[in-house]
């Protein structure tokens, strides 16, 4: 369930940063670029602190932790990658 949520969190905040590029495109033609960088480098930020949260303080071992992280990240990141190529 947790993982799901975190997923949400990932797509919401894509929309969210994919939103921002598209109102200030007009004015600053990079926007949708640089809405498409911070949303990686924040999500990246967000799921390696999950990730740590599971190794140091709910005891799970980094082999246990990675494919769920790199679950997290990835989906959003393709998305966000895909979203960039084809409609911007």
């Amino acid at each position: 369930m947790r993982t799901g949520l975190f997923l949400l969190a990932g797509l919401l905040l894509l929309g969210a940063a994919f939103l921002l590029g598209k109102l200030f495109s007009p004015n600053y033609p990079g926007a949708n670029l640089v809405a498409t960088v911070a949303f990686l480098a924040l999500w990246m930020a967000a799921t390696g602190f999950n990730m740590w949260v599971g190794v140091s303080k709910a005891g799970y071992s980094v082999a246990d932790e990675l494919p769920i992280f790199l679950l997290l990240f990835g989906l959003p990141a393709a998305a966000a990658i895909a979203l960039k190529w084809k409609v911007f």
